[in-house]
């Protein structure tokens, strides 16, 4: 894609975006802003107008994406404040050794060389306790179900993903999003059993639904959970 310089119309910044491989157009909220996405022989004229005709829909998502953000958490990086962990707010105490780093039942261990470190180097060695303790959890919880099913898979990895909370590869590849991790379990678990059912339906058909059904009985309630809440999910 290639990107045009910054237009205006009224209060509302947006992007004309060119791409080979677009037919029609679209309007899109990215992290960067509005972008009206338009093919690329499509005459920059067109792409100003369909957004003219579509700017009271801009209005409402922008307005609904500024609502989602007032609602996400800011967290105070120290020793003694709260943190989500499957749904729970638990403690950050300071452990005595690297060896009792881990998240328990009552609470976030982490080891740091000095008492009270840097709130920004808290900050990263606490994600790094999260993606491995998300790993684990993850792990496990494909696992137990995979062997239920009678699947198996290659391999699970764990990243800070934008846009989606789990994949599948067609080769058995399991990756999700580790701030899962921060939702209710049965929300995991959820997300667990639509990955783990990807790897005998690659797709989103009924029988693929059915069989997450099968393992997953509220997995229509706990996918709006996440659907509705997975903004907040952060640390």
């Amino acid at each position: 894609m290639t990107r045009a310089k910054e237009f205006l119309f009224e209060d509302i910044p947006y992007r004309l975006v060119r791409s080979p491989r677009r037919k029609r157009l679209g309007l899109v909220l990215a992290e960067s802003g509005v972008e009206v996405r338009i093919p690329q022989r499509c005459a920059a004229c067109h792409g100003h107008q369909f957004l003219q005709d579509n700017v009271q829909w801009v209005r409402t998502q922008l307005l609904a994406a500024n609502q989602r953000a007032a609602q996400v958490p800011e967290y105070t990086y120290a020793f003694g404040r709260c943190f989500p962990w499957l749904g729970r707010s638990l403690p950050l105490e300071r452990a005595a050794s690297v060896q009792s780093t881990g998240i328990g039942a009552e609470s976030i261990r982490l080891y740091t060389r000095k008492h009270a470190p840097d709130p920004d180097r808290l900050r990263m060695a606490l994600q790094r306790l999260y993606q491995r303790e998300a790993l684990d959890l993850l792990a496990d919880k494909s696992r137990c179900l995979a062997d239920q099913l009678k699947l198996s898979f290659s391999s699970v990895r764990v990243r800070r993903t934008r846009s989606k909370w789990g994949h599948c590869s067609i080769r058995g590849e399991l990756q999700y999003n580790w701030l899962v991790c921060l939702a209710p379990e049965p929300v995991v678990d959820y997300l667990v059993a639509h990955e783990v059912c990807h790897l005998y339906h690659h797709n989103h058909s009924r029988a693929f639904w059915q069989l997450v059904q099968s393992v997953c009985p509220r997995f229509k309630v706990l996918r709006r959970w996440l659907r509705d809440n997975g903004h907040r999910l952060t640390v």
